[in-house]
């Protein structure tokens, strides 16, 4: 298969921006990119890459900050995440002075919606509405591969934070597990927004958010 993931940590949140592409033809897509525009530049270069899109999950700093500036320099669209989250997305300037960071606000060419199909490295993705980390969260999963990216909604043995004021909601982002990743498949395999990926089965059995 032609299909190719490649990790970038960003940020000194350790973000894992992604690269997607097909191997055949060099066309590939940006998921999340968070900060350090020309580390994500220097290895696009280096694969030979040719970017086409860049999408968003969500929209935390440390997955959008660096969406504005990357765009402008590949002459690309920004997509995603859901409408939901325009207010964080307006706020990620302010966001990054918070943190000591240099961030630019975005404004998506397009939001994306529960249902959607979006290209990634030449196959399709479905798009899934996995509120709870943020109200306008989305996760990308191909069930012909068993291959999904999640952002910060489940990690290795957790869940994404939901501690954040009046937008985060555990219960509503244990339900959009139980809703969009639960019903998959065990051997179903997954990239989240920090950390080493893992499988459904393996949470399901393992991660002490999901038991009972």
């Amino acid at each position: 298969m032609s299909f190719q993931v490649g990790i970038i940590p960003v940020t000194a949140f350790q973000q894992n921006c992604a690269l997607v592409w097909d191997d055949e033809t060099k066309q590939g897509a940006v998921i999340d990119p968070g900060g350090d525009v020309p580390v994500i530049m220097s290895q696009i270069n280096k694969l030979g890459l040719s970017i086409t899109d860049i999408f968003l999950t969500h929209g935390h700093i440390d997955h959008a900050g660096g969406a504005t500036e990357l765009a402008g320099q590949l002459g690309v669209r920004i997509t995603g995440p859901g409408i939901e989250d325009e207010f964080l997305l307006d706020g990620l300037a302010e966001q990054g002075r918070s943190y000591g960071i240099i961030a630019r606000n975005c404004a998506p060419d397009s939001w994306l919606k529960p249902g959607d199909t979006i290209h990634l490295g030449g196959q399709e993705f479905e798009v899934r509405h996995c509120p709870g980390h943020t109200p306008g969260h989305m996760v990308f999963l191909n069930r012909l591969m068993n291959f999904g990216i999640v952002g910060d909604v489940l990690f290795r043995g957790s869940i994404g934070r939901t501690d954040f004021g009046d937008y985060g909601n555990h219960e509503q982002l244990i339900a959009s597990i139980e809703r969009e990743l639960l019903v998959l498949p065990d051997e179903f395999s997954f990239l989240c927004g920090h950390g080493p990926g893992s499988t459904i089965g393996q949470e399901r059995k393992t991660n002490p958010f999901l038991q009972g």
